[in-house]
């Protein structure tokens, strides 16, 4: 009997030390969008934790003593950059103490660095509101920026867990084949939506105006990170007799009382997106995520 327990216990610490969860690469992820995509191309391989939930607005976020407690754990910090965490991020890296995720370090992911920023401002001046010196930090919204941040984190996993390299490029291969299957399905189906003039409540939506050929009429705030006013909504208004827009975009994040009261007065839809992943009940993972987008773009255009 001693000996059968004995033999169970040691297989049981075998089992521990062996087990991919114990092993796994820690990574912190600053925007749930890239926790999900850590997540596709580092399966079993990856201990995903996530700073931020789509609820949140993610240029504000509180590095509280659990999340700097897991940053100081963190062997990968994959983030957005181009500034859209500049308010909490730099405090969380550097109360972390942890030298791997360092700017500079492999380590540190900036998703933006793969992409070609849009709205990249002429002048930076606080009165024209919360602009980002490196341009539009919302990348996300469009699914092409996914693909190319894909190929280059799968590279940063491959860097920081050598022995694992093979498994890394194997999920990306696999991972590439099936967005690419995906980006010519909603390629098909967001055709009717070419051309089509929208509303926005914060300037976010450049990537996804890009990448579905939607044309921008205005913003419900009246400078990035400013809340909408009653004067500005009323001037919107306003304009929209000779430039009407279809519907207006917000994020799951925002208060929509802006949105609806223009929507009802200007007898157009407010359309609440996901934004990231999470942001809605059917954007459970990446694919989900633009699968909704179109769904209720299409909707909200009557299509």
């Amino acid at each position: 009997m001693k000996r059968f327990l004995l033999a169970t216990l040691l297989t049981a610490s075998l089992a521990a030390v062996s087990s991919p969860a114990s092993a796994a690469l820690k990574v912190l992820a600053c925007e749930p969008e890239w926790g999900a995509l850590a997540q596709e191309l580092g399966g079993d391989k990856v201990d995903v934790t996530v700073a931020t939930t789509a609820l949140q607005d993610p240029h504000h976020v509180q590095a509280k003593p659990s999340l700097i407690a897991r940053a100081r754990n963190a062997e990968l910090l994959a983030c957005t950059g181009a500034g859209l965490e500049v308010g909490w991020l730099p405090i969380l890296i550097q109360q972390s103490g942890n030298p791997a995720i360092q700017p500079g370090k492999p380590g540190n992911f900036a998703a933006s660095d793969f992409v070609q920023k849009l709205d990249v401002p002429t002048r930076v001046d606080r009165a024209d509101g919360d602009v980002h010196p490196e341009g539009n930090p919302h990348i996300q919204t469009d699914p092409r920026n996914i693909a190319k941040v894909a190929a280059a984190l799968s590279q940063r996993l491959a860097q920081i867990d050598a022995a694992n390299a093979a498994f890394y490029a194997q999920r990306g291969q696999d991972f590439a084949k099936r967005w690419d299957a995906a980006l010519a399905r909603w390629a098909t189906q967001a055709a009717p939506l070419r051309g089509m003039p929208i509303l926005v409540q914060h300037k976010a939506w450049s990537y996804m105006e890009n990448w579905l050929g939607l044309q921008y009429v205005d913003a419900l705030e009246p400078k990035p990170g400013v809340e909408p006013t009653a004067s500005h909504l009323q001037e919107i208004l306003a304009r929209q007799k000779d430039h009407p827009a279809r519907l207006i975009a917000y994020a799951a994040y925002q208060d929509a009382r802006s949105a609806d009261w223009l929507a009802e007065r200007a007898r157009i839809p407010a359309v609440q997106l996901p934004f990231t992943v999470g942001g809605t009940p059917a954007a459970k993972d990446l694919f989900g995520l633009y699968d909704d987008t179109l769904a209720r773009l299409l909707k909200g255009a009557g299509k």
